[in-house]
């Protein structure tokens, strides 16, 4: 082999070497991949959100707490939702109903003309009377009375358009993992289907009011505050929608 083919090779095993490096660094671990080539993708198990690491409490600002009165003889408590037992989710580990129903739909025209001209005409026809010396001084064929003609123009033209829209609709079972002093509860639920070799997950988390929980213990997308929801999927059919890992670092680095 000659000194151009090793130098040739020695390009290709650094590219080579540069994608194994990145494929080990990303979230998911080639060797995890090659161990479940022809098997499902494996659920996830059922744990406490409390205690997962990246769990945080949620502190948000809080009005000063009321004191609670009580009225002797009385079977009614001040502060109480109604006289009978409310079976709706109030407390940590109870559970509710979200129904998300999302439609977003954005249309967005934007044209943007742009246009500059510029001219400049600097001449010394009188140059403190030695505009004569000036000619013999300046290359043949240069006038003193036109040395400077600056002509200038720009256009720009812009033009932009979005057209989105996105329909989901599905329900969940959510799980109070705080409340809040002021009695607003913290939701968090997860949900994982597998169908054949491909895992659709759904997590949803926010801030409810316990008076927007229906009677039928549910509760609408639109009521959460601080709404975190996603949707999506792993497996063999979002590997196959994902460009490649090289491809990826190409897009990121490729100046161009």
């Amino acid at each position: 082999m000659t000194g151009k083919g090793f130098r040739r090779f020695g390009r290709i095993a650094a590219a080579l070497g540069a994608a194994v490096l990145a494929s080990a660094l990303s979230g998911c671990s080639l060797t995890s991949r090659l161990a479940n080539i022809g098997a499902e993708p494996p659920l996830s198990r059922i744990e406490n959100p409390v205690q997962k690491p990246d769990y945080s409490p949620v502190s948000l600002p809080m009005p000063a707490p009321e004191p609670v009165s009580r009225q002797a003889n009385s079977l009614w408590r001040a502060g109480a939702r109604a006289f009978f037992k409310d079976q709706r989710a109030r407390r940590v580990g109870d559970l509710l109903t979200v129904v998300i129903t999302i439609e977003d739909e954005a249309k967005l025209n934007n044209t943007t003309t742009r246009s500059r001209e510029a001219g400049e005409d600097v001449n010394f026809p009188y140059f403190l009377g030695y505009e004569n010396s000036l000619s013999r001084l300046l290359p043949a064929g240069v006038s003193a009375s036109n040395l400077v003609d600056v002509d200038s123009k720009g256009a720009h033209t812009g033009k932009g358009s979005v057209d989105r829209k996105e329909t989901i609709k599905v329900k969940l079972a959510a799980l109070i993992a705080q409340v809040l002093p002021n009695g607003n509860l913290v939701i968090h639920g997860r949900q994982e289907i597998r169908v054949n070799y491909e895992v659709r997950e759904l997590v949803v988390d926010g801030v409810v009011r316990p008076e927007d929980i229906s009677a039928t213990n549910t509760i609408t997308s639109e009521q959460i505050a601080e709404a975190r929801i996603a949707y999506g999927g792993r497996g063999q059919l979002s590997d196959v929608q994902q460009p490649r890992y090289g491809q990826q670092i190409f897009d990121v680095i490729f100046p161009f």
